[in-house]
């Protein structure tokens, strides 16, 4: 028997906090409870970390100009991402991706500066900050959707002019732009599946076994 194991209900709320989890873009107009934004902030921060160097930094956005300014550029954005995809512009420009406006609370998600500083776990892959602070993110989600409240990651967005309008210091990485708020409901699967964007693969077409390259028959 392990002893280190969740009870059955335990482990079957964590696989349906998994499972359940949306990027959601709809959500209804009504504040948070109090210190709901703090539980998910505090979520966040026992994310696992390289070197635990804690690359993470959230901004609360509570001034609504620059909620709107950060919304008219991610409008900008979307614009210039339709014009990207070609033959695929007008599908996307028919999806919604973001609700910075309508939802009850807006964090940015930015990278530490002196980052540089950092070797133990980034030696060869610098990467592992960004690796890090998705970990942070994706722990807030799992929280959020246990407690009924939605979030989406919106990354339509310059770094350059997200930092700029948010007072970030030079070599800091804006990453994330969270919209976090009451849903009607939660989608019944990934929005992008079901608007036909695309299809979750099979578990079989990522899971290899010892090498990565397929032998021909």
């Amino acid at each position: 028997m392990n002893r280190n194991k969740f009870s059955t209900e335990e482990i079957a709320a964590v696989y349906k906090a998994i499972c359940e989890r949306r990027d959601m873009r709809h959500f209804v107009s009504a504040p948070l409870e109090e210190g709901q934004l703090q539980r998910f902030v505090q979520a966040a921060h026992m994310a696992p970390s390289v070197g635990l160097m804690q690359p993470w930094r959230f901004i609360r956005i509570t001034d609504m100009s620059l909620r709107t300014a950060i919304q008219q550029h991610v409008e900008q954005e979307r614009i210039a991402t339709a014009d990207a995809l070609g033959e695929r512009s007008s599908e996307f420009m028919r999806l919604k991706v973001e609700g910075i406006l309508t939802c009850a609370e807006v964090l940015v998600v930015g990278l530490i500066e002196n980052r540089e500083k950092y070797i133990f776990g980034r030696r060869t892959i610098p990467e592992m900050d960004l690796a890090s602070a998705s970990c942070a993110i994706q722990n807030m989600w799992l929280a959020a959707r246990a407690e009924g409240i939605g979030l989406g990651w919106v990354s339509l967005f310059d770094p350059k002019i997200l930092r700029e309008l948010c007072g970030m210091p030079s070599d800091s990485q804006p990453i994330a732009v969270l919209c976090l708020g009451h849903v009607q409901d939660f989608y019944p699967a990934p929005m992008l599946e079901i608007e036909a964007w695309d299809n979750r693969k099979a578990v079989g077409e990522v899971l290899y076994e010892n090498t990565w390259i397929t032998k021909e028959p």
